[in-house]
């Protein structure tokens, strides 16, 4: 883009930058660059930039040119300047998928020895790897409710050992519940300036909450979800300062778990109609909320900001940047029974797709209890409140009279 005084705004930066049409052909959107390695000049300019990629003077980063798709490719380049500008990151790293990037952001700043505190429920995938895999490599992990306050976590933090990583899922999936993000942060640095504020952002997205605003370290996402938005390719994505960036991408490159330029370019498309996707499912779950809120078959909705407890909505209004709405395109509902009854509604429903992912163009729904957490113990799904007549909805573009007719018609088989 050509230099001006004019200082751009978010969304249009996340349709123009990182991309110059005049390297390209003049082609207006960005190529699929869809090579594994490039051509250098000269010997010495590939030596130097093998010494900038692994570290071989100083720390690993991310080198002045191209050389290996592994390392830096431009599709993943362009689309990671883009995806910065929603929460006017400093930078940002693309993965594989969102559990690739939660795992290495972990293994980037956790060795043996060190603790990990984290709020509960989070997604089934990521409660494995808490639980599991890290205490198997010699991490300690320690839990704490989603909806602990500020103070409350304070105290638990005081008494636990070498606490490295601050982990936080908000909202936490599926109950969908806001943890205490701007306060547990403060605390965090307070205790240790050291410590890893992250939180996994994922289910609100970048448009209805920006969690670095709060001092957070390091905004997590499944790309796969609401950024790629169409059910068409698997990413994950981290928003942060350029040093902790730097310092994931030299683990990526280590660990090979980067996003291939293909489902870039296709993230890239994603970009430029994320804004509008999102005000959309926003405006259809809010109405689908307030049916199934009426409903006689309905014992419970779960939806950041609507009917809930006062701290709930509270943190939905000091926490979420979209302004009139906070919920996103998830909830979650409880019906009248438990599985069977649960089961009966997912079984008759027809415009909604019986699929377990979210933030897509088609509605989704699902039963966490036996599907997306099915690995979490039971006496941990009732601690949580995961219970069996619990229903998870995404709701997606379709026209929203459709998608509560759908709903009406399958609860109605209770």
């Amino acid at each position: 883009m050509k230099k001006d005084k004019h200082q751009l705004g978010q969304q249009t930066l996340a349709v123009h930058s990182g991309y110059s049409p005049e390297r390209s052909e003049g082609s207006l959107k960005v190529p699929l660059f869809a090579t594994s390695t490039f051509v250098a000049e000269s010997a010495e300019e590939l030596a130097h930039w093998f010494e900038q990629a692994y570290g071989l003077n100083s720390e690993p980063c991310v080198p002045d040119g191209l050389f290996y798709s592994r390392v830096a490719n431009p599709n993943l380049e362009i689309c990671e300047q883009r995806l910065a500008s929603f929460e006017s990151s400093e930078s940002a790293v693309l993965f594989s998928s969102g559990m690739s990037a939660i795992q290495t952001a972990f293994f980037t700043f956790l060795k043996p020895g060190d603790t990990v505190m984290f709020s509960e429920p989070v997604y089934g995938g990521t409660d494995y790897l808490l639980r599991n895999i890290l205490p198997a490599w010699g991490v300690r992990t320690v839990g704490f409710p989603i909806h602990t306050k500020k103070n409350d976590f304070k105290r638990l933090l005081q008494k636990t050992d070498d606490v490295r990583v601050v982990y936080m899922e908000s909202p936490c999936n599926p109950t969908l519940l806001l943890a205490e993000v701007p306060g547990i942060t403060k605390y965090s640095h307070e205790h240790n300036e050291d410590i890893v504020v992250m939180v996994d952002n994922t289910i609100l997205g970048p448009i209805i909450q920006k969690v670095l605003c709060f001092g957070v370290d390091l905004s997590i996402y499944s790309a796969t979800k609401s950024i790629g938005g169409h059910c068409d390719l698997n990413a994950g994505l981290i928003l942060g300062s350029r040093h902790k960036i730097s310092k994931l991408k030299a683990m990526r490159t280590i660990f090979g778990n980067m996003a291939s330029p293909h489902t870039a370019w296709l993230l890239t498309r994603s970009i430029d109609t994320l804004r509008i996707r999102t005000k959309e499912a926003i405006s259809s779950a809010m109405k689908v909320a307030t049916f199934l809120h009426k409903h006689k078959n309905i014992n419970k909705v779960l939806y950041p900001g609507f009917e809930q407890p006062k701290v709930q909505m509270s943190r939905a209004r000091k926490q979420c940047n979209y302004i009139g709405y906070s919920g996103g395109s998830l909830l979650s509902f409880c019906v009248k029974g438990g599985q069977d009854e649960a089961y009966k509604v997912l079984n008759a429903l027809n415009v909604i797709k019986l699929a377990v992912s979210l933030g897509g163009t088609q509605s989704l729904a699902e039963h966490p209890r036996t599907h997306t957490h099915a690995d979490v113990p039971i006496e941990d799904q009732n601690k949580f409140g995961i219970s069996p007549s619990m229903i998870r909805l995404s709701v997606g573009q379709e026209n929203v009279r459709d998608i509560i007719y759908d709903l009406s018609q399958a609860l109605n088989q209770i």
